[in-house]
This record gives C-alpha cells, structure tokens and sequence, in this order.
C-alpha cells in the first residue's frame, strides 16, 4: 500500500515554471511505474508524463514533450514534475499515479495508486 501526496501547485502567469512534488508514504516508489495526469474543467483526465520503474523510460504527451520533464528522488520518496514555458491551456488539476513494476503507461486504468491532486491555473 503506499499513499501520494501532490504539492507544488499554484497561480503562475504564462511563460512561467513550476515544479510539481509527489510524495510516497508507506514505501519507495522505485518498483513503481509513475506517471503524471492532468484534468481541466469539463474535460477528460488526460496523460501529461510517465516514468517506468525500469530503466528510467521517459513518455510524454506530445502537448508538453519539449517543456515538462519528470523525475524521481528515490532517497525522498518523491516523483517530480518540472514544468517550463506554461500557457494558460496547462490550466487544471495534476494527479500522480503510481503501480507496482508498471512502465509508465498513458492509460489511467494501469495505475493503483493515485495523489489527491493539485491545482495549476496559468494566467494569460
């Protein structure tokens, strides 16, 4: 069982950078596939980044490819979003997921495991 807790949200006005946490409680995430989604008002959850527990394999939606970069800090039990050049379209909420020796997956249905969310809101 592990939980994650998503922090590092906010109000940044557009062109700027964030960068997201999501701490693990209950155990290191460094068997897990992690991944990052995002869901905005009125529309589906959506895979924004994915990082497979073996071998470090990074995926990208091709809507932040160039821009956001995820990471993890298996001394910290964290997963991080590092989010440049926003644009008022990056606006929603960013869930962490994680899944025992998952790859990192687009598919919301692969993970067991998810944050509460964070807000993110770019203004223009």
């Amino acid at each position: 069982q592990v939980q994650l807790v998503e922090s590092g949200g906010g109000l940044v006005q557009a062109g700027g950078s964030l960068r997201l946490s999501c701490a693990a409680s209950g155990r290191t995430l460094n068997t897990d596939g992690t991944a990052w989604f995002r869901q905005a008002p009125g529309k589906d959850r959506e895979f924004v980044a994915g990082l497979s527990w073996i071998g470090g394999a990074t995926s990208y939606a091709d809507s932040v490819k160039g821009r956001f970069t995820i990471s993890r800090d298996d001394a910290k039990y964290t997963v991080y979003l590092q989010m440049n050049s926003l644009g008022p379209e990056d606006t929603a909420v960013y869930y962490c997921a994680a899944n025992r020796y998952g790859l990192g997956s687009e598919a919301p249905t692969s993970y067991m495991y998810w944050g509460q969310g964070t807000q993110v809101t770019v203004s223009s």
